[in-house]
């Protein structure tokens, strides 16, 4: 913990001495030389780096915390009386140990009972209730937009959201007067689900060797794919037999009339949001626009970029936290680049029961054992008015 707090400190003076630097070379236009920038983007890289260290540290500690953790509990009831309440369906120890040996080993009979009550229709099993929680868990690592986004469970077909388009309003009247009549306006917005499936392959030796574990190694090389595939959806998909995406369907707040953005054009996309989203907004974008960012000044002279120097503490563009991804696009004409508003209105409806299907002769000839793993997902942004984006004017336009 030492050496984090340690290492945020050094980020924080190298950032100071950045800064300094960056004031101290720039020329009356505004500009630095190009060996003077040179010196910067050295200055900015061991900023950078320091922040993936003390991330690196971070996860370290979570995964030690971990690991720390007792392997079993005390017994505290009476021996002979088990004190929790016996589980039922897909959570129940037997289906477990059912889907499991299922998975394992081929040609697995005797488990036919247990496993019916989650046999789906194309002969795959849905995973365990614990297991599933597991793998949405791994999902919101490896996808930031779970995280941020309100998720919800869906049984089947369509989920319509009532939606609030309009707000009926007060008006003054005259004493003894009629009472106007003013209505709220409602829509709906609907929400399905889409599939998204992967072939996880592992060999026989793996699946014979009880110390390989197995449930690890499918939960995590799982959400690694769907996740990654989830994240670019949910931020850019066009709606064709996958999610809306979050840039795809938030309306432009403002335009910049060239690819380099100035504090201005962050300022104005910030007061594009109305003020209750504004609470609690963050900033979503590309990496590389985060480095165009950090040269930027507000008109007190301050960086509109602000490195994180508490534990738990995310860094800031102008005092609101962001997220990057690649699949935001970066500077360039016609490109939305940057996201901020409230995205707990972005939905996602996940489709309860996630389902594996062991496939034991298609890959038999490599010594392999393929596995399909699906999932039926859809989001949308449910209104439009709770994110705001900044886009680079077209070329030509």
């Amino acid at each position: 913990m030492n050496q984090i707090l340690k290492l945020r400190e050094k980020r924080a003076k190298a950032w100071e001495a950045a800064k300094a630097f960056l004031d101290a070379k720039r020329g009356t236009d505004g500009l630095i030389s190009a060996e003077d920038s040179a010196t910067y983007d050295k200055m900015e890289a061991e900023v950078i780096n320091l922040g993936k260290e003390i991330d690196r540290l971070e996860r370290q500690d979570e995964i030690d915390a971990e690991l720390a953790k007792p392997t079993s509990q005390p017994i505290t009831n009476q021996p002979g009386k088990n004190g929790a309440e016996a589980k039922t369906g897909r959570a129940s120890d037997a289906y477990k140990k059912a889907f499991w040996n299922s998975i394992r080993k081929s040609n697995f009979y005797d488990v036919s009972n247990d496993l019916s009550v989650g046999t789906d229709a194309k002969g795959g099993y849905l995973v365990p209730d614990e297991f599933e929680q597991q793998l949405i868990d791994k999902l919101q690592e490896q996808n930031f937009m779970r995280t941020l986004a309100t998720i919800i469970q869906t049984a089947s077909g369509d989920r319509k959201i009532p939606i609030v388009t309009g707000h009926g309003e007060a008006s003054w009247m005259d004493e003894n007067g009629l009472y106007p009549e003013s209505d709220d306006a409602f829509g709906q917005a609907t929400i399905g689900a889409f599939k998204l499936g992967t072939i996880i392959k592992i060999s026989d030796e793996l699946l014979n060797d009880s110390v390989f574990n197995l449930e690890s190694y499918i939960a995590n090389e799982f959400a690694r794919r769907i996740g990654t595939k989830e994240e670019e959806a949910f931020l850019i998909g066009d709606g064709s037999s996958k999610p809306t995406g979050l840039l795809t369907s938030a309306g432009i707040g403002v335009t910049a009339a060239s690819a380099s953005i100035t504090f201005d054009d962050v300022m104005d996309l910030y007061h594009s949001l109305r003020t209750p989203y504004r609470r609690n907004a963050a900033w979503i974008l590309n990496d590389s626009t985060v480095k165009a960012l950090r040269k930027l000044k507000d008109s007190n002279g301050n960086y509109i970029w602000q490195p994180s120097i508490q534990m738990g503490q995310p860094d800031m563009i102008l005092s609101r936290p962001y997220y990057t991804s690649t699949f935001v696009p970066e500077i360039a004409a016609g490109n939305k680049v940057m996201a901020f508003g409230d995205y707990s209105y972005y939905w996602i409806a996940d489709r309860q029961g996630r389902s594996f299907q062991r496939l034991n002769e298609l890959y038999a000839a490599n010594g392999q054992v393929g596995f399909l793993a699906s999932q039926r997902v859809d989001g949308k942004l449910i209104l439009s008015e709770a994110v705001k984006t900044l886009a680079i004017k077209g070329a030509g336009a």
